[in-house]
């Protein structure tokens, strides 16, 4: 430090002084203008980029809360049409059902009227053939009693007996 002082020219921090406050104004007027101008645009610049940062991140937030609503109607909308499909299955079903048990009530019902005709028919020829049997046996019958004249007699009393007793 005492080499410092006895070394001191006045002329010599004079002008070092004059430099230094002309190159001061230099800067200022050349460079710190320009670097806060561009230090002040990207402050801006950040300032700007976070605003639109958090502006879509709210749109995110909208859109994903959209996108839930759109997921529940849409949710909401398959179980409507789910339950309408089912209401119509059930319904064809029932459809199909009473259909089927009005189509076998109807075979049934023709079937007992197909068996009934039947049956009459298969009585009614029964009935023929008990008369054709009845009859061939009272013809046969007949022509061995009938072959004389007393037993033809016995007979024809014995029918007229029956006849009038009826």
């Amino acid at each position: 430090m005492d080499k410092l002082i006895g070394d001191f020219s006045v002329g010599l921090f004079f002008w070092q002084l004059i430099l230094f406050v002309g190159l001061v104004l230099l800067l200022k007027k050349f460079a710190w203008k320009p670097i806060l101008d561009s230090v002040n645009e990207r402050e801006d610049g950040i300032k700007n980029a976070l605003a639109s940062a958090e502006d879509a991140k709210k749109e995110m937030q909208n859109l994903n809360a959209s996108n839930e609503q759109l997921l529940k109607d849409a949710r909401a909308e398959r179980d409507a049409l789910m339950k309408d499909a089912r209401e119509i299955k059930d319904k064809m079903i029932s459809d199909a059902k009473e259909e089927a048990k009005e189509v076998t009530s109807k075979l049934i019902e023709n079937a007992q009227a197909s068996i009934e005709q039947e049956k009459q028919a298969a009585l009614a020829e029964l009935k023929k053939q008990v008369a054709d049997l009845s009859i061939g046996i009272a013809e046969t019958v007949i022509k061995k009693e009938l072959t004389s004249k007393k037993e033809q007699l016995k007979l024809v009393e014995g029918i007229l007996k029956e006849v009038t007793l009826k």
